[in-house]
């Protein structure tokens, strides 16, 4: 479009705008349950959501807790260790995202910022600087036996609910893996000679 011989600006219909800035209030506060057609009591979607928040908590910190120590690594044992460490980070963030999708399933609202996680977590925080490796593997052992002891009580108490599917991502996904990476990981703590045998 030109004016007097020069070109002019286009306006741009108002659709085509990004809405930035927005605010609204929360369609459904943390703590709620929206109740769905699953063929289980509110009450027991309640109490698996709050189990599972729990649950969610400390394995988003047991998985970045992997991560510290993929990055902070050190030693003869390095490449075998930041590899491991990796690979079961990858596997606590699988489980992070079944864990918090069964939550939305059951009509809760999963916790998902670090903040959050952190106030909710019951995994001793770590000291931010580097530990050495018995000292990594000893604290990642012990934040799994505390997954480890929550899970298998909330499975119970999900059996008891009815509540079959959180019983089975809490057996069949949680506790197996971690049983897992507990295996693999305390092999590592086993005094053995690396070359000649005693």
């Amino acid at each position: 479009m030109t004016k007097n011989g020069k070109k002019t600006a286009v306006e741009v219909p108002g659709r085509a705008r990004p809405l930035v800035g927005q605010k609204a209030v929360e369609i459904q506060p943390y703590g709620t349950i929206v109740k769905l057609p699953i063929a289980l009591s509110e009450t027991a979607c309640r109490k698996s959501v709050e189990n599972l928040n729990q649950v969610l908590a400390d394995t988003m910190t047991l998985r970045d807790l992997y991560k510290k120590h993929h990055w902070q690594v050190a030693g003869h044992t390095f490449y075998q260790l930041h590899l491991l460490f990796d690979k079961h980070y990858e596997e606590q963030d699988e489980l992070v995202d079944q864990i918090a999708e069964r939550i939305q399933l059951l009509g809760g609202v999963s916790l998902a910022m670090a903040a959050d996680v952190a106030e909710t977590t019951i995994i001793p925080r770590p000291p931010r600087g580097r530990e050495e490796v018995p000292v990594q593997i000893s604290r990642l052992l012990h934040a799994h036996e505390i997954l480890l002891e929550e899970a298998r009580s909330m499975a119970r108490q999900a059996d008891d609910a009815g509540d079959d599917g959180t019983n089975d991502l809490l057996v069949s996904d949680v506790i197996r893996t971690n049983e897992l990476q507990v295996w693999f990981l305390s092999q590592h703590l086993v005094d053995v000679p690396l070359v000649k045998a005693d």
